[in-house]
């Protein structure tokens, strides 16, 4: 039981600028990526244990990965870069822009048919989050879904 609490990330914090344009259904979909991930996640930093607080900011062409420690003492930081995720980013937003239309004008069945789209190239994302960490956090699959959200929403235009 004890190893629940060491890995697993207790705090996010991200990085935006002023210059940011972030759609209110994406400050929502922030929102509660955040919260579910706070409540229920699996990540464990290589060589460290946790709880952790995890910092996340975008800088150019790359994801800023800073994580702290419970007392907010640096563990490790590293960049990620943007450029294996751009497409399928791009195709993400653009099916969450369509679902979020769907919601407002769609009868049901049109608005499954953009979700079953959505949660696809959200498990794609997922999967390239854990390829990508690989090596350097271990987390679980709905850890990787929502860190994927995240990532989405710091890349917005």
């Amino acid at each position: 039981m004890m190893n629940d609490k060491i890995y697993k990330i207790i705090k996010i914090e991200m990085a935006e600028t002023q210059s940011e344009n972030i759609t209110p259904e994406q400050k929502q979909e922030r929102a509660i990526a955040i919260y579910d991930l706070i409540e229920n996640n699996t990540f464990e930093l290589k060589d460290h244990l946790g709880p952790y607080i995890l910092f996340l900011s975008k800088e150019s062409r790359h994801l800023l990965f800073d994580i702290r420690s419970q007392n907010d003492v640096s563990l490790n930081s590293f960049y990620l870069a943007i450029g294996p995720f751009r497409k399928l980013i791009k195709d993400y937003q653009l099916i969450c822009e369509s679902y979020y239309e769907a919601i407002r004008t769609k009868p049901p069945s049109q608005i499954q048919a953009v979700d079953v789209g959505r949660k696809a190239l959200h498990d794609e994302g997922a999967a390239l989050v854990v390829e990508r960490l690989d090596g350097k956090i271990k987390m679980d699959y709905e850890t990787a879904r929502r860190i994927f959200t995240l990532i989405c929403i710091l890349r917005s235009k």
